[in-house]
């Protein structure tokens, strides 16, 4: 049980209906989280809003999923694993590579790199040095890319906290969680 009302899309009012209204169309439904979000008008907004401009950033709707399952994983966070990997299915991410990316892995170097990074941020929070930038530019990634990638972590590491802290029930396809490496 969720330890946060989830706040009724069609009971809502003023911006938190509008938000509703709009991730509702976005998804077909009105996920948990974003019912549990709602009860701060300005957490719902912040989060919504992070969600649209990092989806149309640079590093990609498949990338940004595979950063999602890694740092759910970590976090031990069932309803963000749960979410992404539905979400990176339909992005087009095979299900051997959401597995992978679950470990921080990836067979595509580019990918393990940023998968790699990710996870370093959440273990270190945050606290990666030169070397572990520069590996991202040794793969081809440029500082657009890699602060898109600390934005994509910070977004998730929002939505995981959530998640968790307030259980809210999984409302996607349950995905087991994969031990820490």
């Amino acid at each position: 049980m969720a330890r946060v009302p989830l706040v009724d899309r069609t009971a809502a009012t003023g911006s938190v209906r509008t938000v509703l209204d709009q991730i509702h169309g976005a998804f077909g439904a009105t996920p948990n989280m974003f019912r549990a979000v709602a009860n701060s008008p300005a957490a719902l907004q912040s989060m919504w809003a992070a969600f649209g401009a990092l989806g149309g950033g640079v590093i990609g709707v498949a990338l940004g999923e595979q950063i999602a399952v890694a740092v759910a994983n970590r976090n031990a966070c069932d309803y963000c694993l749960a979410a992404h990997t539905a979400l990176g299915r339909k992005a087009g991410v095979s299900g051997d590579d959401l597995a992978a990316a679950q470990s921080g892995e990836s067979a595509d170097p580019r990918t393990a790199a940023v998968l790699r990074f990710a996870l370093k941020l959440v273990n270190e929070r945050g606290q990666v040095d030169a070397t572990d930038v520069q590996a991202l530019r040794d793969q081809g990634w440029s500082d657009e890319h890699i602060v898109e990638i600390v934005g994509h972590v910070a977004l998730n590491l929002f939505t995981n906290y959530v998640n968790v802290a307030l259980a809210v029930p999984v409302d996607f396809p349950g995905v087991k969680l994969r031990p820490a490496r």
